[in-house]
């Protein structure tokens, strides 16, 4: 996704990275402001997310959680911690098990420069066998604890931590005084301050042609959050057919269906997850998205675009 500028005339920009992805702050600073230091602020509460949730970081709590897995020990968690579960067990609920942040462990089967490369598919038993340390129903929880009791069993905060960045990097900016302005991280966007009415147009990428910088649709926001989720910027091609990096936890598989989906909310958290779980619902996500109230844009896997948002 790509946005405008609420006034292209008085704005500060700063790009880096964070999270595995692209970021980028836009602040509309009040006269006097420094705007330095709130980015350089907003930029330490990424990386403080980063290196207590990362799954790439050795020393971050959701590795020490994962190396525990099989033990029988608990590891103690804090209550921020605590919220993000409670956040993951709705988002297992809503979604009828197909958004289970337990799923991590399938990437090993599914290692996709691998499989590429040899161009060949998991077996079902590899698969069958996976899905033994897959279940979000199997944690063992308390309220300052976390227990994985499947030896090789992995959560991953992956599908909600990059949203609910932004969210805590909004507020912060909000709580300083700061604003209007922008969050972008990998593409998830948060609005934040008071735009006085101003809309900013979004960009939504075309999931057929991730090449070109035509959008293939734009969406008006004032305020809240933007996400989107889908196939287009993480797969592979095995024998001629396309294989998502999003795994339906029930299966083992790969999902089908919707090449892109975005979602507005209030909270880039939301919008996130639910654009995740439309995904994994496939046809039945509209239906889903529908009924929960939130405005919303599919493209399918002929760029047909679809939804309350267009």
């Amino acid at each position: 996704m790509s946005a405008t500028p609420f006034d292209p005339d008085r704005k500060f920009h700063h790009r880096f990275r964070a999270m595995g992805s692209p970021c980028e702050i836009i602040l509309e600073s009040e006269q006097g402001n420094d705007s330095s230091a709130i980015v350089t602020l907003l930029e330490k509460e990424l990386q403080r997310l980063e290196q207590k949730y990362s799954r790439f970081l050795p020393d971050s709590l959701t590795t020490r959680i994962n190396q525990s897995a099989g033990s029988g020990k608990s590891i103690d968690i804090d209550e921020e911690t605590g919220k993000l579960l409670d956040y993951a067990n709705t988002c297992y609920e809503q979604s009828d098990g197909l958004f289970d942040i337990t799923s991590g462990s399938l990437r090993t089967i599914w290692n996709y420069h691998d499989l590429g490369e040899k161009q060949v598919l998991p077996d079902d038993e590899v698969i069958r066998k996976g899905l033994e340390k897959v279940g979000w129903q199997k944690i063992e929880r308390k309220p300052e604890s976390i227990c994985l009791p499947v030896a090789g069993m992995e959560i991953d905060f992956g599908g909600i931590v990059k949203e609910y960045a932004a969210d805590c990097v909004a507020a912060i900016a909000e709580a300083k005084g700061n604003g209007p302005g922008m969050v972008e991280l990998g593409g998830d966007i948060r609005l934040f301050g008071n735009t006085g009415g101003k809309s900013r147009q979004v960009g939504i990428r075309n999931p057929l042609d991730t090449a070109s910088n035509k959008p293939v649709a734009f969406i008006k926001m004032v305020q809240g959050g933007l996400a989107t989720s889908g196939d287009y910027e993480r797969y592979t091609l095995i024998q001629g057919k396309k294989y998502s990096h999003i795994l339906n936890p029930l299966t083992g598989w790969p999902v089908e269906g919707f090449s892109s989906v975005s979602v507005l909310a209030d909270q880039c958290v939301v919008a996130g997850s639910a654009a995740s779980i439309a995904v994994l619902k496939g046809e039945k996500g509209i239906d889903w998205l529908e009924a929960l109230g939130l405005p919303f844009l599919c493209i399918d896997k002929k760029g047909q675009v679809s939804g309350t948002l267009i």
